[in-house]
């Protein structure tokens, strides 16, 4: 609860810098959203919150738009419509699904999202130039998976044997010979064990 509550309210923060590019005085700016929460999720109200404190006030030159608690891909695909009919300045969303509706809906209106991966799920072309109008936060990030090993190696120097827990849905195979390789070449044995998890909607939902 508290690393969503954290995401959510890092989301804020990047919403207030695309908007704040042309802030007007005296102008209300509209900002869309798309997630599966609740608006009383502590996550939400943390970016809500967040918004408050960078300028943008609810019900004085903030309006929000759109869905909280939305499950159903067809609505989900009628809502983003919607919002870009309507011309929201930025859209708002998480995880996978609502991410991917929100892009098939525009190629212009900035996307503000939180996923599990966003370059494995295809949401944007890498993480340092992410491309297009998407940009937001990566949970797992498989392509920092290297440096993350070399850190623990770091941290732990006298480690001769780690193991890493995998969801071979989400790392693909070459990834994990890489690092395996890369464990080898510092004298360490690499043993990857795969980890059995369910998850909603796709594999790169939140």
């Amino acid at each position: 609860m508290k690393r969503r509550r954290f995401l959510l309210g890092a989301l804020g923060l990047l919403f207030s810098g695309t908007a704040t590019r042309a802030q007007e005085p005296g102008r209300v700016y509209r900002l869309g959203v798309l997630f599966d929460a609740a608006r009383d999720d502590p996550g939400i109200v943390a970016g809500l919150d967040e918004l408050h404190r960078s300028g943008f006030v609810e019900g004085q030159n903030l309006r929000v738009e759109g869905r909280f608690s939305i499950r159903d891909d067809e609505e989900t695909a009628e809502v983003a419509a919607r919002l870009v009919a309507t011309g929201v300045d930025v859209i708002w969303t998480g995880g996978y699904p609502r991410t991917r509706a929100a892009q098939q809906a525009t190629r212009t209106i900035p996307i503000v999202t939180v996923a599990d991966d966003l370059v494995l799920s295809g949401l944007v072309s890498s993480l340092s130039h992410p491309g297009g109008n998407t940009t937001g936060i990566s949970l797992l990030a498989t392509e920092l998976d290297g440096k993350r090993q070399e850190l623990l190696i770091e941290l732990v120097p006298s480690a001769r044997h780690i193991a890493a827990l995998v969801d071979p849905r989400v790392t693909a195979p070459e990834q994990l010979r890489i690092l395996e390789v890369a464990a080898q070449m510092r004298g360490i044995k690499l043993s990857i064990l795969p980890g059995h998890e369910t998850r909603r909607d796709h594999p790169s939902d939140q």
